[in-house]
């Protein structure tokens, strides 16, 4: 378990965020996911960036591109789209908001756990381009960018600490709940007009990032709640499994003492040497 995924960080967290009235976006401690995804991101920029030919290589076979069905079904494809982009101004922001906002929401669930709910946000967003794109409704084109996952970001940002107030362009100070419902209007906007816009893709990929972070939240407790339910029904089902194999076992041991260990069936000499085998490792251990 790493420092980031300890019950304590994520409690000094909370307090820091949560118990303010209207908390302030503040410069963050660099945690390890955010850290390698961002040396991730740049080192790929810059090979694509400084070599064209590779450059291409990558946009060719690891962007989403739905020119056909077949290459829609490129699952990898759901993932390195993320980590390709197509210039400076596209990687900076990504970049500078994954530092702010990703190191935030590390520090609450954990190494692990944020790093699923990153790639699953930007995974979501590579799905619903292709969807829109294979029913006609947006032209193909190749869809590159860590956005799905910036945005999922951002929406769990703002439904998690709704009152925290961050400032746009580090001028404009606007709570959070307020920037999410703008960038949600930025992106259904483009979608409804795709003639007249020219990042509808994008747009598409951030609108499923989005909604992808704000199920994953709203949704946590309700998955505890199916995780705790199933976690407890395998621990009853081992129970009432041990306290057969138990009742089982006393009846073979009876039968043993009263009639021999001749008298024993063959499952039930199985049953017995299982049973003795299980009984010495944990003497072992």
């Amino acid at each position: 378990m790493g420092l980031y995924d300890r019950d304590y960080t994520q409690a000094d967290f909370q307090s820091q965020y949560r118990h303010a009235a209207h908390p302030r976006m503040s410069f963050p401690r660099l945690t390890p996911v955010v850290k390698w995804l961002l040396i991730v991101n740049i080192v790929v920029f810059l090979s694509g960036f400084l070599i064209p030919k590779f450059g291409a290589f990558l946009l060719y076979w690891f962007s989403v591109w739905p020119k056909d069905l077949g290459m829609s079904m490129q699952i990898w494809r759901l993932i390195t789209y993320q980590f390709l982009h197509g210039g400076l101004g596209h990687i900076f922001w990504n970049m500078f908001i994954l530092f702010f906002f990703g190191s935030m929401l590390e520090r609450l669930w954990g190494s692990r756990k944020f790093l699923t709910f990153y790639l699953v946000c930007g995974a979501t967003g590579g799905i619903f381009y292709p969807i829109l794109a294979h029913i006609g409704w947006l032209d193909v084109a190749f869809l590159i960018g860590a956005s799905g996952s910036i945005l999922g970001m951002l929406a769990a940002a703002a439904i998690l600490f709704p009152n925290m107030i961050v400032y746009v362009f580090g001028v404009f100070p606007l709570r959070m709940s307020i920037v999410a419902i703008i960038l949600v209007v930025m992106s259904i906007l483009p979608l409804l007009r795709p003639d007249v816009s020219a990042n509808a893709g994008g747009e598409a990929a951030h609108l499923g990032g989005m909604v992808a972070g704000a199920i994953y939240v709203i949704s946590e407790k309700w998955r505890q709640k199916f995780k705790m339910k199933v976690q407890t029904g395998i621990w009853q089902k081992k129970m009432t499994e041990h306290r057969d194999l138990q009742l089982e076992l006393d009846r073979i041991l009876k039968k043993v003492h009263d009639h021999g260990l001749h008298s024993l069936t063959h499952k039930e000499k199985k049953i017995l040497k299982q049973a003795t085998k299980s009984e010495q490792m944990r003497n072992k251990w």
